[in-house]
């Protein structure tokens, strides 16, 4: 009834292919449905043996009702989540929708270096998004913040190097490369917006930091991370790293267990 009162001259045997739906099955709903004045078919304008689906008067009044109590039903669920939460099951929501999108590969995403303006939205991008899904708090910011300033204010174009990843002129994405010493560089400040997620752009992110990094001289690589980045490890992981030493901490608030992982270059 969704599709129906939504799509303007859908057929039975679209909605069977589209839905994964058995057209035997589908065929006695329709013919139910119908039978109990819900639907009728209309022969289609271009091709009368084509049979169009439309929601009667009392079809539109049935699914009026059942719409607004699916609307009321969400609408309580969402209710007795806080902002941060909210805004987790958004992201979750848009990754999803991103990953099972048959046009969302990572084709239309292009990464570049970092100008004028990117670095106050890492900043902020990070403290917002760390805050909804987290609950971090503003001192988390603050270091991002000196991890900004210390990068922009010791910049070695040779052996340090920021990616922002765009998508249609947006910003969705960022990584950096920092040197710790002469042989040890640091990957830092990973972050994907909700709504790049799935579509392989942390992997592409990490391995443009090990590739440079490599290229660099750098004989091993090192990042921070916290165990309930569960997402973020899972692509340190499959890029190599091993975790060599672990400690908890309340920095940003919340009391987490902050991680050190390193990966041999040579």
């Amino acid at each position: 009834m969704y599709e129906v009162a939504h799509r303007r001259g859908v057929s039975a045997a679209q909605l069977a292919e589209e839905l994964g739906l058995d057209p035997g099955y589908l065929s006695r709903i329709v013919k139910r449905l119908t039978t109990e004045k819900v639907l009728t078919r209309q022969a289609a304008s271009d091709d009368a043996r084509r049979r169009h689906l439309q929601l009667t008067r009392t079809g539109r009044q049935c699914f009026a009702r059942l719409n607004r109590k699916s609307q009321e039903q969400v609408a309580r669920m969402l209710s007795s989540l806080d902002e941060p939460r909210r805004q987790a099951v958004l992201g979750g929501m848009q990754a999803i929708l991103c990953a099972f999108n048959p046009h969302s590969t990572g084709a239309d995403l292009s990464l570049r270096s970092h100008g004028p303006g990117d670095m106050g939205w890492v900043v902020a991008c990070h403290g917002r998004l760390y805050f909804q899904e987290h609950g971090w708090d503003e001192r988390f910011e603050a270091l991002v913040a000196q991890v900004v300033s210390d990068f922009i204010g010791n910049f070695d174009p040779k052996r340090e190097r920021c990616w922002i990843a765009e998508r249609d002129g947006q910003r969705v994405g960022s990584i950096f490369v920092v040197a710790k010493n002469r042989t040890t560089a640091r990957l830092r400040l990973l972050l994907i917006d909700p709504a790049a997620r799935g579509c392989g752009l942390g992997a592409k992110l990490v391995q443009e930091c090990i590739e440079f990094s490599r290229a660099a001289g750098y004989r091993k690589m090192e990042l921070w991370t916290q165990k309930n980045l569960s997402a973020a490890r899972h692509l340190y992981v499959k890029a190599g790293f091993k975790k060599i030493a672990e400690q908890a901490h309340n920095l940003f608030g919340p009391r987490v267990i902050g991680e050190t992982w390193s990966l041999d270059l040579a």
